[in-house]
C-alpha cells in the first residue's frame, strides 16, 4: 500500500505486529470504548438524579401550597439530599468510577498498545478501513484531504 493511498503513520501497523496482536489490542479498544459509552451513562444518571433532587424542592412547595403538609415534610425529610446508595451521592460514584475501574482499564490499554504497537491506536480499525474502502473514490480517501 502506498504511503499516499493509505493511512497516516499512526495508523499503520509496525514490522513484526502480527495479525493475531492487532486483533488483540483491537477487541481491547472494543471493551474500552463500551467502558467509555457506560462512562457516559454514569454521567447521564449523575445529572438526572441530580436534576430530579432539585425538582424535588419545587414539588415539596406545590405540595405545601396544596395544604399537604405531612406529604412534603416527608419528601423533604426522607429523600430530599438522600444517598443514592449507602454514603453515596452520584458524584461520589462517578468519582469512584473514574479512579478506580476506568482509570485502570484505560492505563491497561495505554500500556498493551505502547508494548505491542509503539502506542498506535485504532490499527484493527485502520486496516478494515483500507480493506473495505473503494480506491480513487471520492468518499473512500485514506485520509482527511488525501486522494485516492
Amino acid at each position: 500500500m502506498g504511503h499516499q493511498d493509505g493511512p497516516d503513520e499512526q495508523h499503520r501497523r509496525p514490522p513484526g505486529v502480527s495479525d493475531a496482536t492487532v486483533a488483540a489490542l483491537g477487541r481491547l479498544s472494543e471493551a474500552l470504548e463500551t467502558v467509555e459509552r457506560a462512562r457516559g451513562h454514569l454521567y447521564s444518571m449523575h445529572q438526572l438524579i441530580g436534576h430530579a433532587d432539585l425538582m424535588l424542592d419545587d414539588a415539596v412547595a406545590k405540595f405545601r401550597a396544596a395544604g399537604h403538609d405531612v406529604i412534603a415534610d416527608r419528601i423533604a425529610t426522607d429523600l430530599l439530599g438522600r444517598n443514592v446508595i449507602a454514603g453515596r451521592w452520584t458524584f461520589q460514584i462517578v468519582e469512584d468510577f473514574d479512579d478506580g475501574y476506568h482509570a485502570l482499564f484505560r492505563d491497561l490499554d495505554r500500556r498493551a498498545r505502547e508494548e505491542l504497537a509503539g502506542g498506535r491506536r485504532h490499527l484493527y480499525e485502520a486496516e478494515m478501513k483500507e480493506r473495505r474502502r473503494t480506491r480513487g473514490r471520492s468518499g473512500h480517501e485514506a485520509r482527511p484531504g488525501g486522494e485516492g
